[in-house]
């Protein structure tokens, strides 16, 4: 029996809106029972798209994260006390009965994701159920990963090392991870690149202004716990050190020869652009 589960690479995703569309497109005004009731026209969506805008000046980010039910494997709405209304089947999809769950709006407050919605109009609480009226129809992959663009959606056996999602997480080794581990849930949705604090500026010779500093040796230290990082600035003199812990302190070592090393202290409560730090002759 497979293990279905889907990938999201976060550095992939344009904020197109093409899995939210296709979601509605799928669901809107569509029956699928027993695994789904038809989705309100109006009203929360099934799938999100969460834009984050970090950084400030010439140096911002902007992140699309994707998000719908993670399909958890601890899932914290499948509860003794609503009995058989919220369900995990064999192949790992979480299925609200959409008959047996009819007026129990305590389902939709159970998800710690957000991800289930509450059908005022139904008096149902409704999530993304996988596509399983597509899986069970002999069909490989969900509306939501078949129109992604960019591909940073992918679909399939968890447990088949062939299969499309493993190769997609083995290929980026160790890189993959849940959201919100801290919620001790066990998704089944697995993501690359979650946004997390950047450090950038740019580097500038007090001699030779107007040009760049192209190749400048740059070195961040952190005051406790992780290991030092080096980069080179661009043609541009620009630097950049990415997937900083939040909170976390800080020391960049700016490096030219034929200069005066400066040093600065810095701490990441957020994406940060520390501007220009510019380097005196010797």
């Amino acid at each position: 029996m497979p293990r279905y589960g889907i990938s999201i690479d976060v550095t992939r995703c344009t904020g197109c809106y093409a899995c939210f569309l296709a979601c509605k497109d799928e669901f809107v005004g569509n029956d699928y029972l027993p695994v789904a009731a038809a989705q309100p026209s109006e009203g929360p969506a099934w799938l999100r798209i969460e834009e984050l805008t970090h950084g400030t000046g010439t140096k911002v980010k902007v992140d699309y994260t994707t998000v719908m039910c993670q399909h958890c494997q601890d899932a914290p709405c499948i509860k003794p006390e609503f009995g058989d209304a919220v369900y995990r089947r064999a192949d790992g999809i979480v299925i609200i009965d959409p008959v047996k769950a009819k007026g129990n709006k305590k389902i939709a407050e159970s998800c710690p994701y957000g991800a289930i919605q509450w059908n005022e109009t139904a008096q149902l609480a409704q999530k993304c159920n996988m596509c399983a009226q597509m899986i069970d129809a002999g069909e490989r992959t969900t509306r939501c990963v078949e129109t992604c663009p960019t591909q940073a959606m992918v679909f399939g056996d968890m447990d088949d090392p062939k299969s499309a999602v493993s190769l997609a997480i083995a290929e980026k080794a160790g890189k993959y991870e849940s959201l919100n581990p801290e919620f001790g849930a066990k998704p089944t949705v697995q993501y690359f690149g979650l946004p997390r604090p950047f450090i950038a500026g740019e580097v500038i010779l007090a001699d030779k202004q107007g040009e760049c500093a192209s190749g400048a040796k740059v070195t961040l230290n952190a005051k406790a716990g992780a290991k030092s990082a080096v980069t080179t600035t661009d043609f541009l003199g620009d630097f950049e050190f990415k997937n900083l812990a939040a909170g976390a302190e800080y020391t960049l070592l700016a490096e030219c020869e034929g200069y005066k090393a400066k040093q600065i202290a810095v701490r990441v409560d957020a994406s940060l652009n520390v501007g220009e730090i510019v380097l005196d002759p010797k």
